[in-house]
Formats: C-alpha cells, structure tokens, sequence
C-alpha cells in the first residue's frame, strides 16, 4: 500500500518514514510538509492513504483533507496529531478522515491502523472518540428525514447502532441478523448517505437526531 506522510516537523516526517519503511507491505510514496504540498503531491503519486498532520503553514491539515477527499474519494486520510481539541477533531472527521490519532499513539498501533483504513475500517483515538460525538451532537441542525428518506427502515435501526458505536458483530446479535447482512446494509448505507466509513456515517446520524434511544 502506497502512502504520503504529510508534517510540518522535519523529524516527525522522517521519523514515520523510518518506521513505515520496516513494513514490508507499506511503501512511503511522498513526504509533504504542509497542507498544500501534500494535495500536489496526491494527484502525483496517487497513494492508498494519505497520513496527515493537522496544524501546519500554508495550508492546515483539514483543509488539505477536504480538497483530498473531494478530488480523489477513494484515497483515505488518516489524522496523526497532537492536537485533540474538540474542533480539530470535528472538523477533520467532517472534511473526511477516516481516522484520529494522536502522536503518543504506540508504533505497532498506528502500523495497523494504516493497514485497517486502507481496507475500510475506522481508527479514532479512545481519548478523542467523545469530543467526535459531542461536537457532532451539537451540531444537530438538519431534520432527520434528509436522513431516513433514504434509507431503509432496517438500514435506519443499522444506522442507529453504528452511531452509538456497536461492531457489526453487536448489531448483528441485537437485530438477529448475520454479520454478512449487517455488513452488506452498512455498505448500503455508505453508499447513501454518500460518506466513506462508519464514522462519518455516525456523525450524520448524530447530526440528524438519530442517537435516541431506540
């Protein structure tokens, strides 16, 4: 998998580098040293994922997030960063990232969360997971049915569950349905709400006062 590295800090870009090149199955393709480098250097390489940074000159790291994930949608973003201030955090979930960690994160997880959000998963860091819902909640603005219109009365009770942070596993035994089907009506409702993972399906979700109690 083909991935840039996008820090302002010299010793951080390199330090990753480093690491990543001891992955056999990860190639670092570009380094960028701040947002707008990073969005050049996207279209060039075309990489699998794009590891970012988010308070950087030029151009910051949500913002470089959004022009990514609007160019290029199949490429993935995943957030490393000192910064979990509840508006970083939500803004860079808003603008696509498919991931949020912090640099404390230890090496061997941010090696698997790189090889999870290539293959679709989501990654947020435990301790900045509850400023995502907290923001989100606050930010109910839109009516449900932008929502539920859309989908399914089954993909909305999936929805539901997604957004209060159950596994297809838990859905799949609270529906009394099987892993294969809840993992189809996840891929559905992605493809809906037009969104590339779980957790800015749940955002949505949150957004739309889906989270009651049901």
């Amino acid at each position: 998998m083909k991935v840039i590295i996008c820090d302002d800090q010299a010793i951080v870009r390199d330090g990753l580098e480093m690491l990543l090149k001891l992955e056999s199955d990860i190639e670092v393709v570009g380094l960028a040293d701040d947002g707008a480098a990073a969005v050049e250097l996207v279209a060039k390489k075309k990489p699998d994922l794009v590891l970012m940074d988010l308070k950087m000159p030029v151009m910051n790291g949500v913002e470089a997030i959004r022009q990514i994930r609007a160019k290029h949608p199949d490429i993935k973003v995943l957030v490393l960063t000192t910064y979990d201030d509840d508006e970083w955090v939500f803004d860079a979930i808003q603008a696509g990232a498919s991931g949020y960690l912090l640099k404390d994160t230890p090496r061997d997880e941010v090696v698997k969360a790189i090889r999870g959000t290539v293959t679709g998963k989501t990654y947020v860091d435990p301790s900045v997971a509850g400023k995502v819902l907290r923001q989100a909640s606050s930010h109910q603005t839109q009516p449900a049915t932008l929502v539920t219109s859309k989908l399914t009365d089954r993909e909305i009770e999936v929805l539901r569950l997604i957004a209060k942070g159950f596994s297809n596993t838990d859905i799949a035994g609270r529906l009394f349905l099987s892993e294969g089907t809840v993992r189809n009506h996840v891929s559905a409702i992605l493809a809906k709400l037009g969104v590339a993972d779980r957790t800015q399906a749940a955002v949505i979700a949150i957004q739309h006062g889906l989270t009651d109690n049901r």
